[in-house]
């Protein structure tokens, strides 16, 4: 699995990677993740990702991210607040699972 985090600067979600990643390792599933800001969103989507996963403090950009990844073909939704943590690895792995 291939996954795109967004959020502002494209540092901040560096923790919720690495729960998702942690948890992904645990479970032996192979997945790569990159963090992008908003501004690199639009290029970077079309890079093959499986999902792309938006963070909550930048939900007032979805709408428009959102459309972006429709037009390659990528799900794209709003990462759940308490899943957004050093702790939130089994949601987020959930979530990314639910897309394949």
């Amino acid at each position: 699995m291939n996954v795109l985090f967004v959020c502002s600067q494209g540092m901040s979600s560096e923790i919720a990677v690495q729960a998702l990643l942690q948890e992904a390792t645990k479970q032996g599933i192979e997945m790569k993740v990159k963090a992008v800001s908003t501004q690199e969103f639009s290029e970077e989507i079309m890079n093959g990702y499986t999902c792309a996963l938006i963070a909550p403090q930048i939900k007032h950009r979805f709408k428009l991210l959102k459309e972006q990844a429709n037009d390659v073909n990528v799900p794209c939704e709003m990462i759940e607040p308490m899943a957004y943590s050093p702790l939130g690895g089994p949601k987020l792995l959930k979530q990314v699972q639910a897309f394949v």
